[in-house]
């Protein structure tokens, strides 16, 4: 299944390679090379291009760049009105003859004028002008032999035969490659269902989401193949017939710049959906391994698992896509040396002007390495406080208890307390009245948290044997007594629920109660006051 991908490439690569060189230019928009830089003038360079018969190059020739259009216009409309007059006419062979005009080869067909044979043109292939005009008659006589031929009944009979049979092999193939899909992603289905039992549940994920990125890519990988198929036959079959030769060069052309960029596109995706897989795919390799992996951090585990693979998918993502525009330039033909230059330049003004960046990027990459915190631990920066719902090399974002989302830029993080990173811990304070019976209270808080240590619902999640330290405090509101217990991370708080309903039960039952805070309020009469003043005084 892992050479898929290659075999699918490589028939693509077939089927649009034996496509001929020819049938992929332009009768009315010929391709313009440059010849000559030596003058400074852009009107006077000399240029060249092709003249085509029937979507097939013929020849070519050259001109200075504000006279070759209208001269290759010319030369065309001249040659497509030979060409029609000849195929009208019962003559079975063109008669090409070359007269001299001002010292220059004139080329008539059946008495017809085509073209000239100009100084630039000889210059172009280097060789007298009546020795290219020779050659250019006999190229004209077999070309304009063969565009007959290819009109007759017989000819056209045998082509559309070849191009019956191209449709077969198109349909056929592509059959082919829709069973060979079904198939695999049939495959792909069944060894992500059939997981074995044993996997932890974060290596099940990380191999439900590389299964989910490999189809993903296959599925565009058999959608280019389809499109291939089907485009190339019958960009072929508009190849075989002259009559529809010329729309497969318009079609070549029209679809050429479009063609490139969606491939470079598709391509970006492809990749990106790849490392994609590739990521998820070694880091279950590296946890079932069992290099990190213990009962005690499986916890802690998951959250860094989580928080390394998404910033790794975002750096990955950023130089695929990249990557992808320096190809897509390419494709445009720009030339990207220079522009490359430059953005070096502008690289180097960028991080001047954006250092707070660089702060929070190098910040990040320190929160992330040092295991400061990661994807949904707790934490609390500042005045401020969470769940880590994001988290890359810029900024933090966290969820607070109502609700709000908080950006915090990385650079901007000095102290952070984590409350979840790898256990945590309810610490409770419980107030018991100065007259209760103090042993008596401290044997019920004790057994409370031992029959709860001991519950199969609550158990996993207390890793310890709870801790009653004792009497913490005298305070205003009775005996404080302080009670410690060893969480999961982020089960603190549903510990400390739970501990404190079923304590409130115990108590109860026990007629031990929780006192509540009290005030005593003086009141002074007056009177009273001014009478004992006025006694004393006397």
């Amino acid at each position: 299944m892992r050479f898929q991908f290659l075999a699918i490439a490589s028939s693509m690569a077939i089927t649009v390679g034996s496509v001929p060189k020819a049938t992929g230019q332009i009768p009315v928009i010929p391709q313009i090379q440059n010849l000559s830089n030596q003058s400074n003038d852009p009107d006077n360079r000399l240029v060249s291009g092709w003249i085509y018969l029937d979507g097939r190059q013929l020849f070519q020739i050259a001109a200075t760049k504000a006279n070759f259009t209208e001269r290759s216009q010319d030369i065309q409309q001249n040659l497509n009105q030979i060409k029609e007059n000849y195929l009208r006419s019962p003559t079975k062979k063109a008669r090409v003859e070359t007269r001299k005009l001002n010292g220059l080869p004139v080329i008539y067909v059946n008495d017809q004028y085509l073209m000239t044979i100009t100084a630039e043109d000889a210059q172009l292939r280097k060789e007298d002008p009546f020795i290219s005009a020779n050659q250019l008659n006999e190229k004209l006589q077999d070309s304009l032999q063969q565009a007959r031929q290819e009109r007759q009944t017989q000819s056209l009979v045998s082509q559309g035969k070849i191009a019956a049979g191209i449709g077969v092999v198109m349909i056929l193939t592509s059959c082919g490659v829709l069973i060979w899909q079904r198939r695999s992603t049939n495959n792909l289905v069944q060894s992500t269902t059939q997981a074995p039992q044993t996997a932890q549940p974060i290596t099940t994920q990380l191999n439900q989401q590389q299964h989910r990125h490999l189809r993903e890519v296959k599925k565009r990988l058999f959608q280019l193949a389809q499109a291939g198929i089907w485009g190339s036959g019958s960009f072929i079959i508009l190849g075989l017939f002259p009559y529809t030769r010329p729309f497969q060069a318009g079609i070549l052309n029209a679809v050429q710049i479009p063609l490139r960029l969606a491939v470079v596109a598709l391509g970006t995706y492809v990749a990106i959906r790849f490392s994609y897989a590739l990521i998820d795919r070694f880091t279950s390799t590296f946890i079932s391994s069992g290099a990190l992996f213990n009962s005690e951090a499986f916890e802690r585990l998951k959250l860094r698992v989580s928080t390394f693979s998404n910033v790794t998918k975002s750096i990955v993502t950023g130089i695929w896509v990249g990557v992808g525009i320096l190809l897509a330039l390419v494709a445009l033909g720009i030339d990207i040396i220079p522009l490359l230059a430059g953005a070096s330049l502008v690289g180097v003004a960028v991080s001047l002007a954006s250092q707070n960046l660089i702060k929070d990027a190098i910040n990040g990459f320190l929160i992330i390495l040092e295991d400061q915190y990661a994807l949904g631990d707790v934490i609390a920066v500042g005045d401020v406080g969470g769940l880590v719902e994001n988290l890359n090399l810029r900024m933090t974002q966290l969820r607070d208890s109502e609700g709000r989302l908080i950006t915090i830029p990385n650079s901007e993080i000095k102290v952070v307390a984590n409350l979840s990173s790898r256990w945590a811990r309810a610490d409770m304070t419980i107030p018991i009245a100065y007259d209760a019976d103090i042993d008596r209270a401290l044997e019920l808080i004790k057994s409370v948290a031992l029959e709860m240590d001991k519950d199969p619902q609550w158990q996993h999640q207390i890793i310890e044997t709870p801790q009653v330290l004792g009497i913490d405090n005298f305070g205003d509101r009775g005996l404080i007594i302080r009670v410690l217990i060893k969480t999961q991370p982020l089960k603190q708080w549903d510990v400390a629920r739970e501990y404190r309903y079923r304590l409130k039960v115990t108590l109860d039952k026990a007629g031990i109660s929780i006192p509540v805070p009290q005030q005593a309020i003086w009141v002074n009469d007056v009177q009273v006051l001014n009478h004992q003043e006025n006694g004393k005084a006397n």
